[in-house]
């Protein structure tokens, strides 16, 4: 894998083996973009922390919340911890961190369409009036570059402006002499040094708007330093990250909710009754208002972008994220209809409910690794397909420590069939794209691991629908080379590509090679 390829979960975390740069050798490396890359690979954590580490002196009232709902006591990694001194290093203060207009999002699911959809929209307004002239998006994970996670007017940064840009935060905090208050952390982390990257690319570009997806949680999360954002939106609530975060949904609501503001308006889409008593509650606190968002019945119903009902709730909310922020950063002007048409239409997020045909064979590809998502991707598939089509097919991989697998194949299985698709064809694979790549110095003992799971997912599948063909491919470039072998012979197929993101993303480079741009 190249350019710092990661996927989601517990792979942003994962045993890194890579040597530690020392400082002596820092001044003699070449700044170049491949340089930067490895730089930023070693400040990985070698595993997921699961409570507040022991090495902060800093008294625990001001880490992390000693509060209970529903008595449960609230976890939380206090991944913010630093970045207020970080930012100072780099010469930002809070002033020119609230002069980037952020919206800010947070939620389960539908973070990065979410922020995406909005940045469609401010962008087709902008096409019009000239306002937001530029338009700053930090997303995350990334598929194929690490530059996607941070973009300006709908591209990731270009290599040589990431270059520029991350030498000059290296340079400012990574020193080994650096210090900063007792009980701070020394040393940003991978997540923490891309967020300041977007601060710092974002401020140094004068973007007019700035839109910050939460890496996780939202009250003690990196991102979580913007102490003015205009608008704050949550999207849909569900069980994840719950050793960080748990252990009920009323306690990651709380998480989430901690990025509302005093006088920054707060939307979320509908929610179940118990965390949505918590994050009024937390508004109420706050002292913020919270407006909850239902599907906008006037959004366009013809295309696939919005053919996924989770999609439209998406979009629905970034509408009023949107208008939010015109009305408090552009007073006069409004969303037109052609706005929020064009939009739509020029909405994209790579790796997230997209199609790419090739003719006879065609693959739909969307990233999923927990069960609320398989099961929308799953009926997106579903609503999609030729039902004339006597062929379909699905490449699945998951690998992960923190999720149940056999529950994610048994969830996606039933979903697809009780929606009257049942792939002839399924081919379970592994995280490695090619013959030879490194997936070692990635995964601990992966060999082993791909080998039992996908002999376990194999065996589950065939219990299943036993008359399913189910196979298993080494790599993914093996996964989509017998894809292809099998369409050609079945005179066309669908092929649903779903699971890990960093399976994902090893598809789309194979498929479309060179979509960092």
């Amino acid at each position: 894998m190249t350019d710092g390829k990661r996927s989601e979960g517990n792979l942003e975390w994962m045993w890194n083996r890579q040597p530690e740069i020392k400082p002596s050798h820092k001044a003699a490396m070449k700044r170049t973009y491949e340089s930067a890359l490895k730089l930023l690979e070693t400040r990985r954590r070698k595993a997921r922390p699961t409570s507040r580490p022991t090495s902060l002196t800093t008294p625990v009232s001001t880490i992390q919340d000693t509060t209970t709902v529903n008595g449960n006591s609230l976890k939380g990694v206090p991944s913010l911890v630093g970045m207020k001194e970080w930012l100072q290093s780099l010469g930002h203060s809070d002033n020119a961190v609230n002069n980037l207009n952020v919206i800010h999002v947070s939620g389960t699911k539908g973070k990065g369409s979410t922020c995406a959809f909005t940045r469609s929209f401010l962008r087709a307004h902008s096409v019009r009036t000239g306002f937001p002239k530029k338009i700053g998006l930090y997303t995350g994970p990334h598929l194929q570059c690490v530059r996607e996670r941070i973009q300006i007017d709908d591209h990731p940064v270009a290599e040589e402006l990431f270059t520029r840009y991350f030498f000059e935060v290296w340079d400012r905090i990574m020193p080994a002499d650096i210090e900063l208050d007792a009980g701070v952390a020394k040393q940003p982390r991978y997540l923490q040094f891309l967020a300041l990257l977007a601060f710092h690319t974002f401020i140094k570009e004068e973007v007019d708007a700035a839109i910050f997806e939460v890496h996780h949680g939202g009250e003690y999360d990196a991102t979580n330093v913007i102490r003015n954002p205009v608008v704050t939106g949550i999207t849909s609530l569900g069980m994840d990250h719950v050793a960080q975060l748990g252990p009920t949904i009323e306690t990651i609501a709380w998480h989430k909710a901690g990025i509302f503001k005093p006088g920054a308006p707060s939307f979320s889409v509908t929610q179940d009754p118990g965390p949505a008593e918590v994050m009024r509650k937390r508004a109420l606190d706050k002292g913020t208002t919270l407006t909850f968002v239902s599907e906008n019945e006037c959004l366009p119903t013809d295309g696939r972008v919005l053919s996924v009902p989770v999609q439209r709730l998406n979009c629905s909310l970034a509408l009023e994220l949107t208008k939010a922020f015109l009305r408090t950063k552009a007073p006069g002007h409004t969303l037109s209809d052609a706005d929020i048409y064009h939009g739509v239409q020029s909405f994209r997020l790579t790796g997230r409910f997209e199609v790419i045909d090739e003719g006879k064979l065609q693959w739909f590809v969307d990233g999923a690794h927990n069960i609320l998502s398989l099961e929308q991707t799953a009926e997106w598939f579903a609503r999609n397909v030729n039902n004339e089509q006597k062929c379909h097919a699905l490449i699945f991989s998951h690998l992960s420590e923190e999720r149940d697998g056999v529950a994610l194949v048994q969830s996606l299985a039933h979903t697809l069939f009780k929606n009257n698709v049942k792939p002839g064809h399924v081919i379970f694979t592994t995280y490695q794209e090619k013959d030879g790549d490194p997936i070692d110095r990635t995964i601990k003992d992966s060999e082993s691991l791909s080998h039992d799971v996908c002999a376990l997912y194999t065996s589950v599948w065939k219990e299943l629908d036993p008359q399913a063909m189910v196979t298993t491919a080494p790599t993914i470039e093996g996964a989509v080379r017998l894809a292809r072998e099998i369409g050609d012979r079945e005179d066309g197929m669908e092929v649903l590509v779903t699971g890990s993101l960093y399976m994902v993303g090893g598809t789309l480079s194979l498929l479309r090679p060179s979509s960092c741009t």
